[in-house]
């Protein structure tokens, strides 16, 4: 009989890591062909993501559902770098309060789909879900331990 809390946890954490690579060519996407030069909060925000591509790549190959503690931490830190830089771009309260962020304004909206999807809230919305199904893995986890 198939163990139905495995096959979600395994569907989930490769869920996980699809969004890291999509997220992870989406910034390059952005930097290296369409020539957006990223701002020092951009930056963070890649610095957190590109290793949840390995972690969770690591982590569907060996059924290693305990990585999902390391996804849970990095895209919590994800969650509010790239919410700081939304609401940077998006508050003007924010904006005004920030200090010189580079030689690229944090507050500069290379895209702004719809009124409000820019490329800190793309990055916002992966670490989000990141942090969402890696929640439910560690939690399925503890109660399988049980």
């Amino acid at each position: 009989m198939i163990d139905k809390k495995s096959d979600i946890r395994d569907n989930l954490m490769f869920f996980s890591w699809a969004v890291s690579v999509i997220a992870t060519l989406g910034s390059l996407y952005f930097s290296e062909i369409r020539q957006f030069a990223p701002c020092e909060l951009c930056w963070y925000q890649r610095i957190i993501m590109y290793p949840l591509v390995l972690i969770l790549g690591i982590a569907v190959v060996k059924k290693d559902y305990n990585a999902s503690l390391y996804s849970v931490v990095f895209s919590g830190l994800g969650i509010l770098a790239s919410l700081y830089h939304y609401l940077i771009q998006k508050i003007p309260v924010f904006a005004n309060q920030v200090p010189a962020c580079g030689t690229v304004p944090c507050n500069g909206q290379y895209i702004n789909w719809l009124g409000f999807i820019t490329i800190p809230f793309l990055s916002l919305t992966a670490f989000m879900i990141i942090f969402s199904t890696s929640t439910i893995v560690l939690k399925r986890s503890k109660e399988e331990n049980r």
